[in-house]
């Protein structure tokens, strides 16, 4: 995969040929949103709203929220509550408290059934109500002692003042400008004292009001059940569809002729096509492994370019030129080896075509080699190796191993034929249609094109 921008066509090529994984893979996601949900039994909020009389900043408001989450609120409400297990770090968890728009305090409570999550949440504004009344008697009482306390200070001030009028004088002397310097101060500190005093005679006691009990809820606090189902299906699918990019990102097999035949340390005959087919790139193979590859739709890599269009007589010409380059390549050579990847599905319907295209001049023998434990029979006769494969399927290590193989049995690799797949053209009804016969000999089988 290049490094190019990912585009969206890329995520439909991958949903297009990964469908039934992915389908699997969300199908086991919704399983597993399911099995969490089991283990968190379902929870039910509700709320009950406090009306706070009188004048209040937003900060006077957040403050009160935060009063009504505190320790001593949340410990009388377990303590009315009378739950087994149930304290006030419990409810901490449970309870939760914010201010809204209209002097109003929303407190929350979140239980395992409806009729617990009402009690909760009325029990938490009454005694948030009771607690707050008790911190306003407080304050008011404190208030109260202000007012007496503040009037002496202004009498004791105003006899201070007069007596320092007294004794300035005419003010002519340096003793009646320091009088006169002291007076000021103390009619500063008597203006406030009587704002201070009118602060405390205006202060009036705040009525809060529980605004009717909390509404018993109907459904279950997020994440729902079917939320979790549907989280862990669409978190499983796009693991997926990610996990697919980031491989082929990180992919490092080679996909171009140049690549390839630097791989293999030879150089490249040209490209060969076989008609596009829904088997054209499944690798063969028995077992458990290969049956469970064939379900998921796996055999088949995501990232290989869609077949181009093309028809029977362009494809004839490039088995041709590739012929024609072996014979350059290989003047008077009767017999070559060609070498396909175990599995290459593509490649072996190209080799097989090449051997008929071939026309035993070279006589052409198709060989399948393992990828994993590259292994050849010894030359016999053979001018070289033709070494024939499909695009993206093999990492450099395994053309490289394939290459060794063939150094390993005496056959020198005379060059690299990739294979592809194209999609014909439909067949005209005028003119006449020409097929090659493909011939269907074992692989592994010396093959002779044309007559004997």
């Amino acid at each position: 995969m290049s490094d190019d921008t990912i585009r969206l066509v890329t995520v439909g090529r991958i949903i297009r040929r990964r469908l039934r994984l992915l389908a699997l893979l969300v199908v086991l996601g919704a399983l597993a949103g399911h099995g969490v949900s089991l283990l968190f039994p379902p929870r039910y909020t509700t709320s009950a709203s406090v009306l706070l009389r009188g004048a209040w900043q937003e900060r006077q408001l957040l403050t009160q929220a935060e009063i009504a989450t505190n320790s001593v609120v949340l410990d009388r409400v377990a303590d009315a509550l009378r739950q087994p297990g149930v304290d006030g770090e419990e409810l901490r968890k449970r309870v939760t408290a914010k201010a809204a728009n209209g002097n109003i305090i929303t407190i929350s409570g979140t239980a395992d059934t409806p009729e617990e999550a009402q009690r909760l949440a009325d029990q938490a504004a009454r005694q948030f109500v009771v607690f707050a009344g008790q911190i306003a008697s407080d304050e008011a009482v404190e208030a109260a002692d202000r007012p007496g306390a503040l009037r002496r200070t202004v009498t004791e001030t105003g006899r201070r003042i007069e007596e320092l009028a007294d004794a300035a004088g005419s003010g002519q002397s340096v003793e009646s400008v320091q009088t006169r310097t002291e007076l000021a101060k103390l009619l500063a500190a008597l203006q406030g004292a009587v704002d201070k005093l009118d602060e405390a005679e205006l202060a009036v006691k705040t009525d809060m009001v529980v605004m009717g009990p909390a509404v018993r809820p109907t459904g279950e606090a997020p994440p729902t059940r079917p939320q979790l189902v549907g989280a862990g299906a669409l978190l499983f699918f796009l693991v997926a569809v990610v996990g697919h990019l980031a491989a082929a990102r990180m992919s490092r097999r080679p996909r171009t002729e140049p690549e390839i035949a630097a791989a293999v340390g030879a150089v490249s005959l040209g490209a060969v096509d076989v008609p596009a087919d829904r088997r054209a790139r499944r690798r063969k193979g028995g077992g458990p492994r290969s049956w469970l590859r064939r379900l998921l739709g796996v055999e088949v890599r995501w990232d290989a370019p869609a077949p181009r269009k093309g028809d029977e007589a362009g494809t004839r010409i490039r088995y041709r030129r590739v012929c024609a380059r072996l014979r350059d390549r290989l003047p008077g050579a009767l017999r070559l080896l060609v070498v396909v990847p175990e599995g290459d599905a593509v490649a072996v319907r190209a080799a097989e075509r090449l051997v008929a295209e071939a026309e035993g001049d070279p006589l052409l023998r198709v060989v399948e080699v393992s990828v994993a434990q590259p292994m050849l029979p010894d030359r016999e006769g053979e001018a070289g190796a033709l070494v024939v494969l499909s695009a993206g399927d093999w990492t450099a290590g395994d053309l490289a191993g394939v290459a060794g193989a063939c150094v390993d049995a005496g056959h020198e690799v005379v060059g690299v034929v990739l294979a592809g797949t194209v999609r014909f053209r439909p067949a005209r009804s005028s003119g006449r249609s020409r097929r090659v016969a493909v011939p269907d000999s074992p692989v592994g089988a010396s093959v002779a094109g044309g007559g004997e």
